[in-house]
């Protein structure tokens, strides 16, 4: 669940599809008067000439996937020039973005589209965040090996699987129960055994595991969750977006002594957060 830098050219949270249609020409006039045996082989030949255009117009209508060594290739140039020309320049944080397949992340039928420069979706109202903004917020969050990270919205499970090649453990939340299990179904194919999931609120963060190094938030709410911020180490930081659905800014706070300090860091547009905790009593 996530979303995308709101500079340059305006995208839509949710994808479009582009329809192709293929007209059949109707037989000429000047065939009507053909003999029996010409007007039969015309006919046959009309129908090879129907069937091969029906043939291509259905092979154009669904992308194709590029095979696995295309994506990696995809994957080198997403990072070559979507993330290093707008400022992502840690190293550790570009090499999992290069590592990290994120065709895996996706729905079949956008696989295709899976390292273009804008978020994707992937059901129950929710997208996959812009490589971008995957990128800056994992940077900004400055992981450490040794940390313990809490992830708020898991989605897809794209944003664990980075965090998971940097850090030492990732918790990670998430409200809709068939995305979870979608997520942590791939994530263990994909071997990341250091990434646990939980299906709840993720107002409430995870008290339990707490407190983190470091948290990260892939939905908006309309203000900080203060359950967030008591779960947050001295010295820990929080990357978190806030707003209404049209109005969002993404923060980096930070603590120390038990104070927070805040900076914004950029205009954005996430999914809101869905939290029982949030809705008005």
């Amino acid at each position: 669940m996530a979303a995308f830098c709101s500079r340059g050219k305006d995208r839509q949270l949710d994808a479009s599809a582009l329809a192709t249609s293929t007209r059949l020409h109707e037989v000429s006039a000047r065939h009507a008067f053909a003999t029996p045996v010409h007007e039969l082989q015309f006919f046959v030949k009309r129908i090879w000439q129907w069937l091969a255009v029906a043939v291509l117009a259905a092979g154009g209508c669904g992308q194709k996937a590029p095979p696995p060594s295309d994506f990696a290739a995809q994957r080198k140039q997403m990072v070559q020039q979507q993330l290093m020309p707008r400022g992502v320049n840690d190293a550790r944080v570009l090499a999992a973005m290069a590592k990290v397949p994120r065709e895996e992340f996706v729905p079949p039928e956008s696989r295709a589209a899976s390292y273009e420069d804008g978020p994707l979706p992937i059901g129950y109202d929710q997208t996959i965040s812009q490589p971008y903004i995957v990128a800056f917020m994992t940077e900004q969050l400055r992981p450490k090996s040794s940390d313990r990270v809490l992830e708020i919205g898991t989605g897809s499970g794209y944003q664990a699987a980075i965090l998971a090649e940097l850090v030492s453990d990732v918790y990670s939340i998430e409200i809709v129960e068939p995305l979870a299990k979608n997520a942590e179904a791939t994530l263990q194919r994909l071997g990341y055994k250091n990434v646990h999931l939980k299906i709840g609120d993720g107002y409430k963060g995870w008290p339990e595991e707490g407190p983190f190094d470091a948290i990260i938030v892939t939905c908006a709410p309309d203000k900080v969750p203060q359950p967030l911020v008591d779960q947050l180490k001295d010295d820990g930081r929080m990357v978190i977006p806030v707003g209404d659905r049209f109005a969002q800014q993404l923060y980096l706070l930070e603590k120390k002594n038990g104070q927070l300090k805040q900076s914004a860091t950029l205009p954005v547009r996430f999914v809101p957060m869905t939290s029982e905790a949030a809705e008005p009593k």
